[in-house]
């Protein structure tokens, strides 16, 4: 076969490619280098994002992904061109057919940006689908049946909460309070409190190894180094779990109010089922520890965090490139 579909999930934080018959080939962040002075693009990927916040004047390294949609066209152009010849090489003779993933609710306009950044770097066809569906199908779901399904995908930049019947989607809201949200969190929270200046690299590291969002579930500290506000001068502070919940409580309780209010809105007979299924989770941010117990206490609902969250969107790609009649004409 010539013609190989590919599936990508644009992510604010990483691409993911899946090439049909070769499963997940690419995982790498959102992030291009360019030359401020040529607009030339010096980095993609993992390159790029190595790069970020310790970049010189003349180079930029910049995130054109943002809250799920595109904030900078030109860029994600040349981030998509680069990681389809990347993944493409030489081995196609004819376009690929693309199917790309972005958030329940945003605007035809974005859907139409994101639909031309994929034209322009000479698909065949491109299809978009809604990622909390596609995470659904690549967390295991069969969502095919008359019967509710609900699930809550916690990227980058935003969290897509769905409810799903039927092959289709009932219920659904995209918030953008996502993973970015909790370390902009994080540094706010350092910088209030201990006058300290961290970048954003740091925060992710802290939400990864001391993060939790259930209060008592982790108690472990550790080293942040920055820059102190006050002298100006590098500086040293031991940072708690504890405080790391404190820092991300606000917006954790958004995306459980916005849960809470997707399953007032479900028809009774749908939320028999979620009650007897439970609520799957997907997506980074739902990594972060803690986060499908305190989701299950709060909405009396069991949860369960999917097998590989990160690339249940990719995965689901996947199965809709072998069941094209599964996609959203």
């Amino acid at each position: 076969m010539f013609n190989k579909d590919i599936g990508i999930d644009l992510g604010t934080t990483n691409v993911l490619i899946y090439i049909k018959g070769q499963g997940i080939v690419l995982n790498e962040p959102s992030v291009v280098a360019i030359d401020t002075d040529t607009k030339r693009p010096l980095a993609v990927g993992t390159e790029a994002k190595e790069m970020l916040g310790r970049t010189p004047s003349k180079v930029s390294a910049i995130k054109p992904m943002k809250d799920g949609v595109i904030a900078d066209f030109e860029t994600t152009e040349i981030m998509l061109n680069y990681f389809i010849k990347k993944v493409n090489g030489k081995s196609f003779f004819q376009r690929p057919r693309i199917l790309i993933c972005c958030p329940s609710n945003i605007t035809q306009v974005e859907k139409n940006a994101i639909k031309e950044a994929a034209e322009r770097t000479g698909a065949k066809r491109v299809f978009l689908e809604v990622e909390p569906k596609v995470a659904a199908i690549g967390a295991g779901m069969d969502i095919s049946k008359p019967s509710g399904n609900m699930i809550i995908d916690i990227g980058g930049g935003t969290t897509d909460i769905a409810i799903l019947s039927l092959g289709g989607i009932v219920e659904s809201s995209s918030i953008r309070v996502a993973g970015n949200a909790f370390d902009n969190d994080i540094i706010k929270y350092i910088k209030d409190k201990y006058k300290l200046l961290v970048g954003e690299r740091t925060a992710e590291e802290i939400k990864i190894t001391i993060g939790t969002v259930y209060p008592g579930s982790k108690n472990e500290k550790m080293e942040v180094r920055g820059r102190d506000l006050v002298t100006g001068l590098p500086h040293t502070i031991n940072l708690t779990s504890e405080e790391v919940e404190e820092a991300l409580r606000e917006s954790v309780y958004t995306i459980i109010h916005a849960a809470k209010g997707i399953l007032e809105e479900t028809p009774p007979e749908l939320s028999a089922d979620i009650i007897d299924k439970g609520i799957v989770l997907t997506g980074g941010g739902s990594l972060v520890d803690g986060f499908s117990t305190l989701l299950a206490s709060e909405l009396k609902v069991p949860v369960f965090t999917a097998e590989s969250p990160l690339t249940c969107v990719a995965e689901g790609t996947g199965v809709m490139l072998d069941h094209m009649e599964m996609i959203d004409k």
